[in-house]
């Protein structure tokens, strides 16, 4: 899994419990895979069609830092659903605790809503970098 983001939860992030709201959260998540999806398959047009259960097994409080992990758990013909991990990271000693995990999945969309092919190119581009690299994003320094 590649890290595609990371955040400091703040007052306004936080409940009625003195944890991070569970929406909060899955905006997060949502918009995390969204712009993770778009790179990997070359477009801004990707759509969120389906987040499968997310159960919050830690909470979050203010301060703490969120990473969230990703990687394509498979392609469709016009779809690519992603395995998102969620982990709270201690800054004083690099730990990590799960906090939820899913999957979600995004279609790739026209300007009009309807959906599109993601080419075979993407799909074998995005495997030859796992395969050489261990991660599908690259990025050049």
């Amino acid at each position: 899994m590649e890290l595609i983001s990371t955040h400091v939860c703040k007052g306004s992030d936080i409940g009625v419990h003195n944890n991070m709201f569970g929406g909060t959260m899955i905006g997060l998540i949502d918009e995390a895979s969204a712009a993770y999806a778009c790179q990997i398959c070359d477009t801004p047009r990707m759509v969120t069609i389906k987040i499968d259960e997310l159960v919050f097994k830690k909470p979050v409080k203010i301060g703490n830092v969120v990473k969230i992990y990703g990687e394509v758990k498979e392609f469709g013909n016009t779809s690519v659903t992603l395995y998102i991990e969620v982990r709270k990271h201690s800054v004083y000693n690099g730990k990590q605790d799960v906090v939820t995990h899913t999957n979600i999945k995004f279609v790739r969309i026209d300007d009009e809503g309807n959906s599109l092919v993601i080419s075979e190119r993407v799909k074998l581009r995005y495997a030859d970098r796992m395969k050489e690299f261990g991660r599908g994003l690259l990025t050049w320094d």
